[in-house]
Formats: C-alpha cells, sequence, structure tokens
C-alpha cells in the first residue's frame, strides 16, 4: 500500500507485546471464478447484533486515509481503542475520530476483554510479532501490507493463523487492480490470451529525487525489511492473475544513498534499491519482467502498468485500472471489465462479513502474502548474491 511522508511524520507502532476462522480462498487457481458476480452492498447488521469491536495498533497514512472510515461506512464496528506511537499520538487519533480509548502500549490494547479484533496498521517490522499475538489473544486480525519483512516472517504468521481457524486472518490488499482481475483471469482462463510468452511490468517515476527530502521508512531496512518501493504490489498483482512465480533474475541500484533522519537529524545510509529490474519465469509458463524506479526525471506516466504478450492477444492495463485488449492482428481497443466483476475498495466490509457471515478471505490471505513475500525474498537474494534464485530455495 502506498503510504508517503518521512520518519518522523508517519505514525510508528506502539511497544509490541512479547510474545474462529483462518484465512482461505487465496491462490488463483482456487479464488472464485473470474466472471462472478461482485457484491458491491452487503447487508448491515441486524438491530439485536452487537458491534464488531475492533482495537488499532498504529496510525498512520493508510489507517486514517482507508481503515478508520472503512470501519465506520460497514455501520457494523465500534472502534473501541488505539494505540500508537506515543499516547498523545493515539490522543489526536482518538479525538478526531471519536475513539473513545487510548492505550500505552500494544499489549494492555490485545489483553483487552472488549475487543474481537484489531487492525495492524505499522510498517513491516511489527507485522509477525503483533498479528501472531494478536491471534493468541483471540482477536481477529486485518494485518496491513507488505506482509512481513521476509518470507520467513510470513509463514510464522501463517502457523499463527493456521493455529487458530476460528480466528479470520487478513492481509490488506494491492488494490490497484480492484476492476479489472477478474476479467484479466477470464481472458487467461477461456483462451483469448493464448499462451502466455511475457509479461511487462512498469513502474517508473521520480519520487526519489528531492534530494531534501527526509529519510523515509521505507528507506530502512529495520523497518522494512527486504520490501522495495512499490515492487511487492506488483509480485502480489502478477501472482493473482498468473499464480506462481518460478525463479527470478534481479539486479538493484541505490542512487541516493543517504538522507537525513528527521528524529535525529544525522545522515542516514540507504541500502534499500531506488531502481529495480527483475526476470522472473511464471511457473504457468512465460517470462515477467520488472522495471521498477523512483529517481527517473520526466518518464512517461502512461507508460506505467502491465502488459500481456500472449500467442493469441495482448493486454495492456494501466494505472488507474484501464484496459485495451488486441486479438493477434487487430489493434488494442478499450476493454471494460466483464459485467458484474469490477470491484472497488471495500477492505473493512469484507473483513467484516469474513467474520460475521463466513465469508471466504480472497484479497488477501496469509497463504497469498506468503507467495508473494517469497517471491520478495527471492529477489533480495538474487540482487545481494549475484544469481537467479529458484523459488523452491525460499
Amino acid at each position: 500500500m502506498s503510504r508517503t511522508g518521512p520518519v518522523s511524520g508517519s505514525a510508528a507502532p506502539c511497544s509490541t507485546p512479547k510474545t474462529r476462522r483462518k484465512a482461505r480462498a487465496p491462490s488463483p487457481r482456487s479464488a472464485p471464478p473470474a466472471g462472478r458476480a461482485v457484491s458491491q452492498k452487503e447487508p448491515r447488521m441486524t438491530s439485536n447484533e452487537a458491534p464488531l469491536r475492533i482495537g488499532l495498533i498504529g496510525a498512520g497514512g493508510n489507517m486514517k486515509l482507508r481503515h478508520i472510515p472503512g470501519f465506520q461506512e460497514t455501520g457494523e464496528v465500534e472502534l473501541v481503542s488505539v494505540c500508537n506511537r506515543s499516547e498523545a499520538s493515539g490522543r489526536a487519533i482518538a479525538d478526531e475520530y471519536g475513539i473513545p480509548r487510548v492505550e500505552p502500549d500494544a499489549a494492555t490494547l490485545l489483553a483487552a476483554g472488549d475487543i474481537d479484533a484489531v487492525c495492524v496498521g505499522t510498517w513491516p517490522y511489527k507485522h509477525r510479532d503483533l498479528t501472531i499475538a494478536a491471534l493468541e489473544a483471540g482477536k481477529h486480525v486485518l494485518c496491513e501490507a507488505r506482509m512481513a519483512m521476509n518470507a520467513t516472517e510470513a509463514r510464522e504468521m501463517l502457523a499463527a493463523s493456521e493455529a487458530h481457524p476460528d480466528l479470520v486472518a487478513q492481509l490488506v490488499p494491492a488494490p490497484f487492480d480492484f476492476k479489472s482481475w477478474r476479467t484479466v483471469r477470464r481472458l487467461l482462463e477461456d483462451g483469448s490470451i493464448g499462451d502466455v510468452r511475457d509479461v511487462h511490468v512498469t513502474v517508473l517515476g521520480g519520487a526519489s529525487l528531492n534530494l531534501d527530502a527526509p529519510l523515509h521508512w521505507r528507506d530502512r531496512t529495520d523497518l522494512s525489511g527486504m520490501n522495495v518501493m512499490a515492487y511487492g504490489i506488483y509480485t502480489e498483482i502478477v501472482g493473482r492473475w498468473f499464480g506462481p512465480t518460478g525463479s527470478v533474475l534481479a539486479h538493484g541500484e541505490t542512487f541516493i544513498r543517504e538522507r537525513t533522519n528527521a528524529e535525529t537529524g544525522e545522515r542516514t545510509a540507504i541500502e534499500v534499491p531506488d531502481s529495480l529490474g527483475v526476470f522472473a519465469e511464471l511457473e504457468r509458463g512465460g517470462r515477467v519482467t520488472y522495471r521498477v524506479s523512483t529517481v527517473l526525471h520526466a518518464a512517461p506516466p502512461e507508460a506505467n502498468g502491465i502488459s500481456v504478450y500472449g500467442s493469441a492477444g495482448t493486454l495492456h492495463w494501466r494505472l488507474g485500472d484501464t484496459m485495451t485488449f488486441a486479438p493477434l492482428g487487430e489493434d488494442p481497443a478499450p476493454l471494460d471489465p466483464d459485467p458484474g466483476t469490477a470491484g472497488e475498495w471495500r477492505v473493512e466490509q469484507d473483513f467484516v462479513d469474513s467474520i460475521r457471515r463466513d465469508a471466504p478471505v480472497t484479497l488477501t490471505s496469509f497463504p497469498d502474502g506468503v507467495e508473494y513475500m517469497r517471491v520478495i525474498e527471492a529477489t533480495h537474494r538474487s540482487r545481494t548474491e549475484g544469481r537467479a534464485v529458484d523459488l523452491s530455495e525460499v
């Protein structure tokens, strides 16, 4: 998920505690059919149902932009408590959104008997510990993306969810293709694209060109782990469309090698690449070429997106969730989502529906999170060790 701002200006997590139904319907091969109708509105709770009581851990940009309004929009949730980097920052969030209680730390929030579920909105370095602690405390969990620091942590989170099959465990999904992913899957399944030959993923921009910008949490491996720029978002989308990746060969470069930490005033070295290229092989056949950079001036924004070149046709998907399709021998023409399949942001309602109505977790399940974290870790190993990495190693 995209979050912007320096380390000092983003809401960081409160301290981590020492440490009914599990996530389901994960992979493209077992998810609901691509053409199934998408319900945009679900019934609200009946008058005799108590609200689902939710605690918030970490109240950064996406929590304020998406999750708090999304939970309030459901009409089925009571936001009971919040824990943030400091009690003062937690109090500011509580006052702004009418949350009655501010906790001094995550352990206190998780121990509360009047909380049914938690939303973990911290940076990745806290995701594993908070998720496992929440599940062990009997709370349903919605965890912010990216899932974890690396594949090992992601597997530990999955194991904790499987140990508590009565609890819902859901990840915040990559949101860019909500309207179109079911249509893309249908084009792949019905042969319209044919055999996949090449997939080009292009994510080029200049977000890192301002040398005076302070250090961001995404620049810090101690906070973001093996995650690099927006690469993880697109590995999730590629997995959603095509299924598992078989191998990767990666090269990365860090052009902006230090920034000022706004909290300490010190110049801090950066190891996370701001330019990344990856060649990947899909298990189904075909290869994927990723080009991701945040240090390019005047990169054409219209080039950003995903192009799928098959033996029977070509699909171009662009940021903004628009598509064109060209059967072999024809020119590209605009393509609308299949009727009844265009989704929208409803992450919080999906979480509530999984808890209250036994709806399967599709966007995004913990098993799917493990899969994209395996690709992220394989990419890290490839670029740091200078070799191709098979996903069976991760």
